[in-house]
């Protein structure tokens, strides 16, 4: 597949609501689009590390430069014929793992598109029906935590998710389970807790969660092995997880039992789909994280989603959840309570509404 151009876009969505976390509040989500065009077809990715290097070390103006001044000359004109030849045309640069998740994506699209295929059929999805959790920012009381899960449970969700930072406390979630015993529930810290911890974690193993994700440093093996032997809960590790040497280090030393895959946070569609392999193969389970990105990129991970082996509900939101207006068309929407069907267009089947891209972008190369 020859690739005639590049173009990048830094974007900037506001959100409905601020997103709380135990690293950040979020009144919008910056985040890059990459378009590639080969001929008169062309493939949209997506990756959102965020406005600053908080999730991780990368930001979104680093990314947006990187793409336009480094990685954009060395691809337009080339023939790219696979995932792995792309990654393999960026090995040499290390890190900078969503930068290169951006072009990937939109290597994939594009080729599904030219193929004119579904992306998720292409890449060897069991099912177009994915289910899809419910995920709740860090709220100010338990009211209004019960509030959001009842939500949850009314729209048919499977399962929910917690934020969870140090002021939150044991008993918030406490709480949640006494008011909600049936709800497969789990907490994500988002690296904000350390061992000196660990009686907390020990309190809060006897809630019945379905896992503590990423409890620990997002660099960090072998306190979460050591945690994890302490604990009944499974450890899913998230932000540690970023590459497939990385993943198999995580299992091989005890410091997860799930592993949670972000096409964004490894480099892209191509090493996502390699981890979702060895996680099926290694018997470990594994579900589909997400970055609040629009529909974009959210459609990329509809499509890993697909994949025969993911064992959880994905974070991916229908419209209206996290944006008064997604920048992408068509609308995600469920297709039955708490699920999502890929759609059967070519591609991952969403692009950005050329109004909408104007509007929110920072700046473009």
């Amino acid at each position: 597949m020859l690739i005639d151009e590049l173009s990048v876009f830094h974007v900037s969505m506001p959100l409905n609501a601020p997103w709380k976390t135990s690293f950040s509040e979020e009144t919008a989500i910056d985040t890059v689009l990459v378009r590639l065009r080969s001929g008169s077809t062309e493939g949209w990715g997506e990756a959102a590390p965020y406005a600053v290097p908080q999730f991780c070390p990368e930001w979104c103006a680093g990314a947006f430069i990187l793409i336009r001044d480094v990685f954009a000359p060395r691809i337009a004109g080339c023939d790219i014929e696979s995932g792995a030849d792309l990654q393999h045309l960026l090995a040499s640069f290390k890190g900078n793992n969503f930068a290169k998740a951006a072009i990937d994506t939109a290597w994939w699209d594009l080729a599904a598109r030219l193929e004119k295929r579904p992306l998720w059929e292409m890449i060897g999805g069991a099912s177009p029906h994915v289910a899809v959790g419910a995920d709740i920012p860090v709220q100010e009381s338990a009211v209004a935590l019960h509030d959001h899960v009842q939500q949850a449970v009314d729209g048919g969700f499977s399962r929910t998710k917690l934020k969870f930072r140090p002021d939150s406390g044991y008993e918030m979630v406490a709480s949640v389970r006494d008011k909600f015993p049936d709800m497969a529930l789990h907490i994500d810290c988002n690296a904000g807790f350390s061992l000196a911890d660990i009686e907390l974690f020990r309190r809060l193993d006897g809630l019945g969660l379905a896992m503590i994700e990423q409890p620990l440093d997002w660099q960090d093996l072998i306190e979460h092995s050591a945690l994890q032997r302490e604990l009944q809960t499974p450890i899913c590790l998230d932000e540690s997880i970023t590459s497939l040497r990385i993943a198999k280090q995580a299992v091989e030393t005890g410091a997860t039992r799930w592993v949670n895959i972000k096409h964004g946070r490894v480099g892209g569609l191509t090493n996502a789909i390699a981890i979702q392999k060895y996680c099926v193969g290694a018997g470990v389970p594994c579900w589909i994280g997400g970055m609040l990105e629009s529909s974009v990129g959210q459609g990329v991970s509809l499509a890993l989603a697909t994949l025969p082996g993911i064992a959880y509900a994905a974070d991916i939101f229908p419209a209206g959840r996290l944006y008064d207006q997604d920048l992408s068309t068509p609308d995600m929407v469920l297709s039955s309570p708490g699920s999502i069907r890929a759609p059967d267009r070519p591609g991952h089947g969403f692009a950005p509404d050329p109004a909408r891209l104007v509007a929110c972008t920072i700046r473009a190369g």
